[in-house]
C-alpha cells in the first residue's frame, strides 16, 4: 500500500473540524473538544497521541494500526471552559463513535452508547469543575455483525474496506439554559414551512424581517416570493428562534416528492413534476481519514465535482455522515438517496452469486437473519438515522436494505420507516430480493446490457456501471484493483461512459426509467471503478461527461 494525502490533509489545522456540527439547530454555545487526546489500545496507559476526530486506523489520526481482537479503545483528554460559558446546563455531544462508547467526566460515569453512526450527548453539568476536566471515553469494537456495520471487513479488499473503530465525528460542549430547544420539527410545502420547537411553548420566529409568536410551539411560515428546492434552484430559507433565554438558528426549504402517471407511466417527481435523478454511488471513503475527509471542505468537494460531472444526486452508499455533509448537498442542491447501514451476515452465493445470474426475487425474508439483537439494532439505527436527518431537504429517499445484506422482515421495516417519515420515497430492497412494500422497482444491472420491464411503480435503476481506470501514482493498492470493466486510459473511460448514457440510460428513461445510480464517485481502497481517484487529485473525465449527462432527462 501507499500513503495517500488529500491536499487538506496536507495541512491539517490543530482543532480539525472545528465547525459547528449542527447546522439546522445552531447556538452560539460551542465548545469543540477536536484535536489531540491521550490514546492507547488495550489499557488506559495513554502512551498514545491520537487526533480526534479520525479512527485510528487513519494516517490523519496519527495511529495508523487496526487494533487487534479484543482490544478496547481508551481516549483521553484535559479541558477547562471559559468562566462564561456555563448559562444554566452544558451538554456533551457525540456526531458518532463506532461502536459501543463508555463516557466518563472526571472519574464519573456520564452516559453510555451502541451504535456507530448516531450522535448522542448527555447533560454533565453535575460534573463539571472549575478550571480542569477531565473526559476520558472507552471504545469496544469488535465488528460483531449484529450491529450495523457497512462496508467494513476485517478481511479488506474488492468492495469490501479497512475497518473503523472510534471517534470519528466531533466531540463537543455547548450550554443551555434550563428550558431550551430541544430539537424542530419541520413540514413543509410549496408555499409555506409548519415549525414544531420541541421543549418550549412559547417564544417568536424571526423570519424575513417579521416576528412570528410561537403558539404552543409551533408557528407557519410563508416566504414572500416562495421558490421550490431543485438542484438547480437550492433555496434555502433560514429564520431564528427565540424562546426565553435561548435562541437557536435554522432553515427549510419549499420542496415536495410524489409519484404521479403520465402517459400510463409512473414518475418521481420533483415539486410535483417528473424530474430525473441522475446520480452517483457516494461510499464516504477518504484516503487519508477513510470515514472522515480531513476537512469540512472535503464534502463540498465531492459534490461540486459531482455536479462540474452532470449529476444532481448522490447515493450515501450504506453509511450515515455528518450533518456537514447534507447541509453542503442542501445550499450546493445535491439530492441525497440515503441508505441505512445494514448488520448482519453477507453470502456471497445468496446475496450476490444467485441473484446477478437469475435477476431478482420474491424471497421470504422473515426467516432471515433472525438474529434478535441483531435485528433490534437495526431498526433502532434506522430510526436514528431518520430522526437525525429528517429535515434536511437534500434528502428525497430512503433505502432500507440493499442486496439482501442482513435484510428481514421487509414489509414491517418499510411500515416502521413510513410512520416515521411519509414526505420522502422508499426503496425497501435495493438490487434483489423484491419485497411487497416499496415505493420503486428498483434493479442493479452489472455485467450486462441494461434491459428493464416497465412496472406499476417507478424504474428506480440503484446500481449500475463500475467501469475500470486505474491511475498510476494514485492508487491505495499497486498490486491489486477491483471493478466490473477495464480501460487503458481517462479517454477510453469516457468514451464508454458518454456510450453508455447515449445508447442504454437515455432510451430507458422514455420508457419509464426515473432515477439512476452509477458505480461510483470516487475510488476506494482495491475498488479503481471512481470518476476521481481515492485522493480526489485526479479526475477521469472532462466535460464531455458532463454534455452526456444534461441529456438524461425526462422527456416532456
Amino acid at each position: 500500500m501507499i500513503d495517500l494525502y488529500t491536499q487538506e490533509g496536507e495541512n491539517l489545522p490543530s482543532i480539525p473540524w472545528n465547525v459547528y456540527p449542527r447546522p439546522q439547530l445552531k447556538r452560539n454555545s460551542f465548545f469543540c473538544l477536536n484535536g489531540q487526546w491521550d490514546f492507547s489500545f488495550g489499557s488506559p496507559t495513554y502512551d498514545r497521541k491520537i487526533t480526534v476526530p479520525f479512527v485510528p486506523e487513519s494516517l490523519l489520526s496519527g495511529i495508523n494500526e487496526i487494533k487487534k481482537d479484543g482490544e478496547e479503545l481508551f481516549y483521553k483528554r484535559e479541558f477547562s471552559l471559559p468562566s462564561d460559558f456555563n448559562v444554566g446546563r452544558v451538554l456533551l455531544h457525540f456526531g458518532a463513535v463506532d461502536q459501543i462508547a463508555s463516557v466518563y467526566l472526571n472519574g464519573t460515569f456520564v452516559c453510555h452508547n451502541t451504535g456507530g453512526y448516531n450522535h448522542f450527548f448527555c447533560d454533565v453539568t453535575e460534573h463539571l469543575r472549575d478550571g480542569a476536566n477531565e473526559l476520558s471515553v472507552i471504545v469496544k469494537d469488535e465488528l460483531d455483525l449484529r450491529y450495523p456495520y457497512g462496508k467494513q471487513s476485517k478481511k479488506r479488499g474488492g468492495m469490501w474496506y479497512t475497518v473503523c473503530s472510534g471517534i470519528w465525528q466531533t466531540v463537543w460542549l455547548e450550554s443551555v439554559p434550563e428550558t431550551y430547544i430541544k430539537n424542530i420539527d419541520m413540514a413543509v410545502d410549496l408555499e409555506k414551512a409548519q415549525i414544531t420547537c420541541c421543549g418550549v411553548s412559547d417564544g417568536t420566529v424571526l423570519f424575513e424581517g417579521n416576528e412570528i409568536p410561537l403558539v404552543d410551539g409551533k408557528c407557519e411560515l410563508f416566504p414572500k416570493n416562495p421558490v421550490a428546492w431543485t438542484p438547480e434552484t437550492p433555496m434555502l430559507y433560514y429564520f431564528t428562534v427565540k424562546s426565553g433565554l435561548d435562541t437557536v438558528e435554522s432553515y427549510f426549504a419549499l420542496r415536495t416528492l410524489s409519484v404521479e402517471n403520465f402517459d400510463g407511466i409512473p414518475r418521481m417527481c420533483l415539486n410535483g413534476k417528473p424530474y430525473f435523478f441522475n446520480g452517483v454511488l457516494d461510499q464516504g471513503y477518504f484516503s487519508d481519514g477513510i470515514f472522515t475527509p480531513a476537512t469540512e471542505k472535503g464534502y463540498e468537494n465531492d459534490i461540486l465535482l459531482m455536479k462540474e460531472a452532470g449529476f444532481n444526486m448522490l447515493r450515501k452508499h450504506i453509511k450515515v455522515e455528518p450533518e456537514q455533509f447534507y447541509y453542503d448537498c442542501d445550499r450546493l442542491g445535491m439530492v441525497v438517496f440515503q441508505d441505512a447501514v445494514n448488520n448482519g451476515e453477507y453470502s456471497f452465493f445468496r446475496d450476490t452469486a444467485l441473484p446477478t445470474a437469475f435477476g431478482p426475487i420474491r424471497l421470504n425474508d422473515k426467516l432471515l437473519n433472525t438474529n434478535p439483537i441483531g435485528r433490534e439494532y437495526f431498526e433502532r439505527g434506522l430510526k436514528n438515522m431518520v430522526l437525525d436527518l429528517k429535515n434536511h431537504p437534500c434528502i428525497c429517499l430512503w433505502t432500507i436494505f440493499n442486496e439482501g445484506w442482513g435484510q428481514f422482515c421487509s414489509d414491517r421495516q418499510y411500515d416502521l420507516l413510513r410512520a416515521l417519515d411519509d414526505t420522502r420515497f422508499i426503496d425497501t430492497a435495493s438490487g434483489w430480493f423484491k419485497p411487497s412494500k416499496t415505493d420503486v422497482e428498483s434493479r442493479h444491472v452489472y455485467f450486462r446490457k441494461i434491459r428493464l420491464r416497465k412496472s406499476k411503480k417507478p424504474l428506480y435503476l440503484s446500481e449500475y456501471g463500475g467501469y475500470v481506470f486505474s491511475v498510476a501514482g494514485h492508487r491505495f493498492n499497486p498490486d491489486n484493483e477491483y471493478g466490473y470493466k477495464k480501460f487503458s486510459s481517462a479517454e477510453a473511460l469516457e468514451d464508454a461512459l458518454c456510450h453508455l448514457f447515449n445508447t442504454e440510460i437515455a432510451p430507458l428513461i422514455e420508457k419509464g426509467l426515473c432515477a439512476a445510480v452509477y458505480t461510483q464517485l470516487s475510488d476506494v481502497e482495491d475498488e479503481t471503478n471512481g470518476l476521481v481517484t481515492y485522493d480526489r487529485r485526479v479526475k477521469k473525465f472532462t466535460s464531455r461527461l458532463k454534455e452526456a449527462c444534461d441529456k438524461l432527462k425526462i422527456p416532456n
